[in-house]
């Protein structure tokens, strides 16, 4: 009986000795280590480029959007009188072009033409006049004065016929090359300036230009939106990534294009693959590290991001991820 309890003993007590035993190695062996992420997509912030006051706002939080929706509208006075303006300066440039290309009127010509006959007349009445005064003059009757302004009246008809047929060549002519060329690029300018500012009055209509679900809406109906300020925001379900930070000496082990799994505690405990498509060029913080009993030194620590092979359901912005 004693033999056997002594037996007994001995076995209990290499069992208990056994059991430290490996309690004591488990203790020094390396613990497995967890890095831990979130979930990101991307963002887009949908506003206008010309400010104005908001009219109506079409979406709410959590409606989901395709691109070329319409999301808002703003009322803009200003813009509409901007175009009213722009279209009026096209217009009367239209005309003045139009006005060039046809040169003068029939009846321009022909009062110009009356001009020059007028001057022809008036030339031929001063020319005899004259050659009659340079007869008295001859004969001793006049002044040599009288001569002489008779002389200058004739000179001076001579010039008013010549600037009378100039001036009807020009109007058979019509208007200049230059001026024409001139006129046609005034009117397309103002063409080009009514785009302008139609485009400017097409920004009161803003649409999405991305698909996403709604995820805040700053302004509501009323308010005034500055220009380029962001009304509404929305978030691409369809783009995602994890960002984890990793310690440089782990970053081997996750060079762009490796594949690992990811396990997303929000969505159960079913791991789901990832591909390593990012990783950051400079570390963004240290992590001291002792290497032994007397020394360390600072690692730096990575950003990394991975995208999903599949898609996820349920997949929320902001999810933990978890890496064993």
């Amino acid at each position: 009986m004693k033999n056997w309890l002594g037996t007994l003993a001995a076995f209990a007590g290499a069992i208990l000795f056994s059991a430290l035993a490996y309690s004591f190695w488990l203790a020094y062996q390396p613990q497995p280590e967890r890095l831990q992420g979130q979930i990101e997509a991307q963002q887009y912030n949908i506003s206008s480029k010309v400010p104005g006051r908001i009219s109506e706002v079409l979406v709410r939080k959590g409606d989901q959007v395709v691109a070329g929706e319409l999301i808002y509208t703003l009322l803009s006075p200003e813009l509409e009188a901007k175009l009213e303006q722009a279209k009026a300066g096209s217009e009367a440039a239209s005309a003045l072009a139009q006005e060039a290309e046809q040169g003068a009127r029939v009846q321009q010509v022909a009062a110009a033409k009356d001009t020059w006959n007028k001057a022809k007349a008036a030339k031929a009445l001063t020319e005899k006049t004259f050659k009659r005064i340079s007869a008295l003059y001859e004969e001793g009757v006049i002044a040599e004065q009288k001569k002489d302004e008779a002389f200058t009246q004739y000179q001076a008809a001579g010039y008013t016929e010549n600037a009378a047929f100039q001036m009807y060549q020009m109007a058979q002519e019509g208007t200049r090359a230059e001026t024409k060329k001139a006129a046609q690029e005034k009117a397309r300018a103002a063409r080009e300036t009514v785009a302008e500012v139609k485009a400017y009055a097409d920004e009161t209509q803003v649409n999405s230009w991305h698909d996403g679900e709604v995820t805040d809406i700053l302004l509501q109906s009323g308010e005034i939106a500055p220009e380029g300020f962001p009304v509404v925001s929305i978030v691409d379900m369809n783009d995602v990534w994890a960002v984890i930070q990793v310690r440089e000496d782990q970053l081997s082990r996750f060079q762009p294009g490796t594949e690992f799994e990811l396990t997303i505690p929000a969505l159960g405990e079913t791991a789901q693959p990832f591909k390593v498509s990012h990783v950051s060029v400079m570390g963004d913080f240290a992590t001291w590290r002792a290497t032994d009993a007397s020394k360390g030194f600072d690692m730096k620590t990575f950003e990394l991001e991975a995208r999903p092979l599949n898609p996820i359901q349920g997949l929320r912005v902001g999810m933990s991820v978890l890496i064993q």
